[in-house]
């Protein structure tokens, strides 16, 4: 159900770019990939910069231009264990802070992203990504809370996240983490 509505909203996205730029979504796509740019915030600030698109529309055709949303990727599955591949132990990390996470309410969406997998309720409120081969990322949107220990401000990690817990081993998947998710899955309500 909940995915029917991303669909559904991606597709009213497409067709209003193009009524609001005159082109497709596939016109768009070209200029993105002959713009010579590979990362995705350098292709979404040209798109804004030098065609005046708004930040929706930008990350809509990066995303499609990458290939790096769900929905062009093919199954989510894959994209998951293409994030894992030789980081196996992490997968485990992923899925306990899943699991935790889930029991949160019926309502969190999990959109995996090429290299990290997007956890939403009515809007995104963490991402799981392994960073490094011996690293999970868990960035948190969680606002009015001042980093203090494992809880860091995000810095230059994900500019959608307020706040950073970074999972090394077992132990830093704490019952303080799933607080801080369980706050920042409120918020985002």
């Amino acid at each position: 159900m909940a995915e029917d509505k991303i669909q559904q909203a991606t597709e009213n996205m497409i067709k209003n770019l193009e009524e609001k730029t005159g082109k497709t979504l596939n016109e768009w796509i070209k200029i993105a990939n002959s713009a010579g740019l590979k990362k995705h915030g350098e292709l979404v600030a040209m798109l804004k910069s030098k065609h005046g698109l708004t930040h929706g529309y930008a990350n809509l055709v990066v995303h499609k231009a990458l290939q790096s949303d769900a929905g062009s990727a093919g199954d989510d599955g894959d994209l998951v264990n293409a994030q894992y591949k030789g980081k196996e132990e992490l997968h485990k990390f992923y899925e306990k802070i899943i699991g935790g996470i889930n029991a949160f309410g019926g309502d969190v969406e999990l959109s995996p992203k090429k290299a990290y997998v997007s956890v939403r309720r009515k809007k995104q409120f963490a991402i799981i990504q392994p960073t490094t081969k011996t690293r999970l990322d868990v960035g948190i949107n969680l606002k009015g809370t001042t980093p203090a220990g494992k809880l860091e401000a995000s810095g230059s990690f994900n500019a959608m996240c307020t706040h950073r817990v970074r999972i090394e081993n077992q132990k830093d998947i704490s019952k303080e983490l799933f607080e801080w998710l369980k706050q920042a899955y409120e918020q985002a309500g």
